[in-house]
């Protein structure tokens, strides 16, 4: 008699025991280069602040990079559910998500681009053609052109071989630049042979690289600064949390993409006074250095205007502030 008592005092207890409202959800991501590279920084910061805001109820484990899957099938293991998150950049998806491409193009901050319409666009064709939540940015950063001869206008590039990369192949052209396919490592045993005369690359690399030794001017005109890394989520992990942490998540994604870009724009500050006098700072005329900048986006967006709908052209040129 007195285990069948204390066996309904305890279901009695029981019933009255106080249960979680919800577990706390872990989600697994990856990047596109490794965790520890500079680039990414921001990166780590972004999911220290999530794991801080939303402790105990969601945990992002960030494993690390393409040692864990390699870069190219990140976009798949992301969509098929291998992995919850990745940290990518846009450029590999081309093929099957041109508008990717318009991520560089920006000429909106981050900030802005929630406001013009940008962000709700971009997040719209992830979830329809992509099955892929677009939560925010994590980079920023600006490209340059370094040449190894002075040059008073455009003109002055024509022929100069150039160290090319897929963002700015059809800007060289344009320019009558002659692009070369080399690949990183290489670029200064090809600008010490005469390979090359240049190249295009951010302002943070070339000094650390040792290629300041062998070109010794920069056209200051930065361009594609706004970068195409991206933090995505498989849509069903995203539908799947509740409307508190989507909330949160998203409120401290938009209060940390301003923070990410003067984080990345100090950076850049600090590294033009380290390359201090080693290499020549070359600007144009005004008529000049606009023309370089409109063969340098124009060129992109005539690419772009080729492979999408006339009305989703027109509305992301717009609201990307161009």
């Amino acid at each position: 008699m007195n285990r069948i008592i204390t066996s309904i005092a305890a279901a009695g207890l029981a019933a009255f025991a106080v249960v979680p409202a919800s577990a706390e959800t872990t989600m697994k991501a990856i990047s596109f280069i490794p965790k520890t590279h500079p680039v990414m920084a921001m990166t780590r910061e972004w999911v220290k602040q999530i794991n801080e805001g939303l402790k105990g109820k969601l945990k992002i484990n960030y494993v690390g990079g393409p040692e864990v899957i390699t870069r190219y099938q990140q976009w798949d293991a992301v969509q098929n559910g291998v992995v919850d998150m990745i940290f990518a950049v846009t450029n590999d998806i081309q093929d099957k998500f041109p508008e990717g491409g318009i991520f560089v193009l920006s000429r909106c901050e981050a900030d802005k681009e929630r406001k013009t319409g940008f962000y709700a666009a971009m997040a719209d064709a992830f979830a329809k053609k992509m099955k892929l939540k677009y939560i925010g940015r994590l980079h920023y950063g600006s490209f340059y052109l370094w040449i190894n001869k002075d040059a008073k206008s455009i003109a002055d590039l024509k022929g100069l071989k150039m160290r090319t990369g897929s963002l700015y192949d059809k800007m060289m052209r344009e320019m009558g630049m002659v692009p070369v396919n080399i690949n990183a490592p290489e670029t200064y045993t090809a600008l010490e042979r005469g390979v090359v005369d240049g190249f295009g690359w951010p302002n943070i690399g070339p000094r650390q690289r040792g290629w300041l030794k062998k070109v010794k001017y920069v056209i200051d005109l930065p361009f594609f600064s706004a970068s195409n890394v991206l933090a995505m989520m498989n849509m069903a992990k995203w539908n799947a949390l509740p409307d508190d942490v989507k909330k949160k998540a998203m409120e401290i994604t938009v209060a940390f993409e301003p923070k990410m870009v003067a984080y990345f724009k100090k950076l850049e500050t600090d590294e033009w006074k380290k390359i201090g006098s080693s290499v020549t700072k070359i600007k144009f005329s005004p008529a000049e250095n606009k023309k370089y900048l409109d063969l340098a986006y124009g060129e992109e967006w005539a690419a772009m205007q080729k492979r999408l709908p006339a009305e989703q052209f027109a509305t992301l040129k717009k609201a990307s502030c161009n």
